[in-house]
C-alpha cells in the first residue's frame, strides 16, 4: 500500500459527473432510525438517513477502484479519488465502514483527510479536526450503521494487504465485522512452546517458569497481580508481566488454562482449555493484533479459530462450527502482599517474563478514556470504572461497582443477587454459588463488560 505514502488531490466535482452519469448514487433510502437511546443522541447527535438493499453496480465499480484495485497501486491517483468521491456521492451511510477501515492504516495527511472528508459525507457530520479515525469510527458504532454488501471481501482485502497472515482470521462466522479494527500491533503466530522466539507481536507465554513465594523477592507488595485458584493450586500472573504478554497458556492444579488480559480493558480472565467436547484439541491461544470495541481478539493457533476473548466463545473456524464455549475461572485482581499472605503456598511467573519492561498502562495512556474507539457507553457507571462481572444461574449479567462492594464486605454486609454471592478473598473479591462453589467472575473496566453484555444488571441499583 505504497500509495499511502503519497499526497493526492480532490476531484469530487468530477466524481459527481461521473457519478450521475454511469447511475452510480442510486441507493434505496429507509427511515432515519429513531430507537437510539437518549444518551447516544446526547453525545453523536442524530443519525443519517439509512439504506437498505443492493448497491448498483455503477457504485459497486467505485468502490471495487477505490478499496480493493487501489491496494496494488504504488500511489493513489485521479482514478481512485474520483472512485471515492463517487461513494461519498451515493449518500449511503453503510459504506462509511470501509472508508474507516482504509482510514486505520492511512499515515499520508493528504489522504486521510480525503478519506475524512468522504466518510463525513456519509454520516453528515462536520469533518473532524483531528482522531479522524477516531471519530468517525465512534458515530459508526454509536448510531449501529449497517455494513455494507459484500463487507467482509472488501475489509478482508484491505487488512490482509496490510498483514497477509490475517488471511486465515477474516472468514465468514459469527462475529460482527464493523467492530473489528487494528490494534497497531501484528499477529503472533508462533508454535506453541516457541514463544521465546522474538516476535513483531505481543509475545504470549507459553508453559511459564514458576518460583515459589519466597523467591518472589522482585515483586513489591502493593504490585497487582492476578490470582487463581484450581484444584487447590493457587497462582499469582503479575500485572506487569501481563502486560507485556497479555497471553499465557499454563496448567494449574492439573487443569489447562488460557489466560487473556486486555490492558484495555482493565480485564484478565482465565479459561479452562481442556475437558472439551470429543475431537477438540486444546486451543492455544494468541493474539491476533486485532480488537473489538477495544477488546483484544484471540484466536486458536491450531485452528485459527477467533474467540470472544470477553465471553470465552468460539465465533469462527471449526471451533465456532462446533459452538465451543470455554468454561470460565475466577481470577482476583489484588495485590502481591494480599495474596502471598492469604495463600503462601501460590506460585508466581518469575520476573524474566517481563522481557525487561516495566508498564503502567492503567495509570498513564487510558488516564482519560479508551484510545480506541468503543461508540457509546452505557451511562450509568464512569467509563473506566472498576467492576467485577459475572453471570447469574439464569443467564442474566451482573456488574458489581467494585468501590461499593469492597465498602460493603468490610463491613460484614451480604451481596447476592440471584445465586451469586461476593465475597472478599485475598485482598480482592471472588463471586461464589450459593455453596460456595466458583462461578468464574473478574474484574473490568465498566465500558468493557457494558458492551460486551449490553443492559446487564447493576450492583448496586
Amino acid at each position: 500500500m505504497t500509495f499511502l505514502r503519497k499526497s493526492i488531490g480532490l476531484l469530487r466535482h468530477f466524481a459527481l459527473l461521473l457519478a450521475l452519469t454511469l447511475g452510480w448514487t442510486e441507493v434505496a433510502v429507509a427511515q432515519t432510525k429513531d430507537s437510539l437511546p437518549a444518551h447516544v443522541i446526547a453525545e453523536f447527535g442524530h443519525p443519517p438517513e439509512l439504506t437498505t438493499g443492493a448497491v448498483s453496480d455503477g457504485l459497486k465499480h467505485a468502490m471495487q477502484v477505490a478499496f480493493v484495485d487501489s491496494l496494488t497501486l504504488s500511489s493513489w491517483g485521479q482514478p481512485q479519488s474520483a472512485a471515492l468521491a463517487a461513494v461519498a456521492q451515493s449518500g449511503d451511510p453503510r459504506l462509511a465502514w470501509v472508508i474507516s477501515d482504509m482510514m486505520r492504516f492511512v499515515s499520508d495527511s493528504a489522504l486521510s483527510a480525503e478519506l475524512a472528508g468522504a466518510a463525513s459525507d456519509l454520516l453528515g457530520i462536520a469533518p473532524p479536526d483531528q482522531n479522524a479515525w477516531e471519530v468517525i469510527t465512534n458515530h459508526l458504532i454509536a448510531w449501529d450503521i449497517p455494513a455494507p454488501p459484500d463487507y467482509l471481501r472488501l475489509k478482508r482485502a484491505i487488512f490482509t494487504t496490510v498483514v497477509p497472515g490475517w488471511d486465515r482470521i477474516f472468514v465468514p462466522g459469527d462475529i460482527d465485522w464493523r467492530q473489528v479494527s487494528w490494534g497497531g500491533v501484528m499477529i503472533d503466530d508462533r508454535g506453541f512452546g516457541q514463544t521465546d522466539a522474538p516476535c513483531n507481536c505481543i509475545p504470549a507465554a507459553d508453559n511459564p517458569k514458576v518460583s515459589p513465594a519466597a523467591e518472589a523477592t522482585w515483586l513489591d507488595d502493593d504490585a497487582v497481580v492476578f490470582g487463581i485458584a484450581v484444584n487447590g493450586d493457587y497462582r499469582a500472573y503479575p500485572r506487569r508481566i501481563m502486560e507485556v504478554r497479555e497471553m499465557v497458556n499454563d496448567t494449574l492444579g492439573g487443569r489447562d488454562l488460557a489466560l487473556p488480559y486486555c490492558t484495555l480493558c482493565g480485564s484478565a480472565q482465565a479459561y479452562f482449555t481442556d475437558r472439551l467436547p470429543a475431537g477438540v484439541r486444546r486451543p492455544i491461544l494468541r493474539t491476533s493484533g486485532l480488537l473489538i470495541r477495544s477488546n483484544k481478539v484471540m484466536y486458536d493457533l491450531r485452528t485459527w479459530s477467533v474467540f470472544d476473548t470477553f465471553r470465552g466463545q468460539a465465533l469462527t473456524g471449526p471451533l465456532g462450527k462446533r459452538g465451543l464455549q470455554l468454561e470460565q475461572v475466577s481470577v482476583i485482581t489484588t495485590d502481591w502482599g494480599n495474596w502471598r499472605k492469604a495463600h503462601p503456598e501460590t506460585t508466581v511467573l518469575v520476573e524474566e517474563l517481563a522481557l525487561g519492561r516495566d508498564f503502567d498502562f492503567r495509570n498513564g495512556r487510558d488516564a482519560l478514556g479508551p484510545i480506541f474507539p468503543v461508540g457509546d457507553v452505557d451511562p450509568r457507571l464512569p467509563v473506566h470504572e472498576d467492576i467485577i462481572g459475572v453471570v447469574t444461574a439464569s443467564g442474566t449479567p451482573v456488574a458489581f461497582q467494585r468501590s461499593a462492594a469492597m465498602i460493603a464486605l468490610t463491613r460484614g454486609e451480604e451481596i447476592a443477587v440471584e445465586n451469586v454471592r461476593l465475597r472478599l478473598e485475598a485482598g480482592g473479591i471472588r463471586a461464589v454459588d450459593a455453596d460456595g462453589s466458583d462461578l468464574g467472575s473478574h474484574q473490568a473496566f465498566w465500558f468493557a463488560w457494558s458492551q460486551f453484555h449490553p443492559g446487564t444488571a447493576l450492583w448496586p441499583k
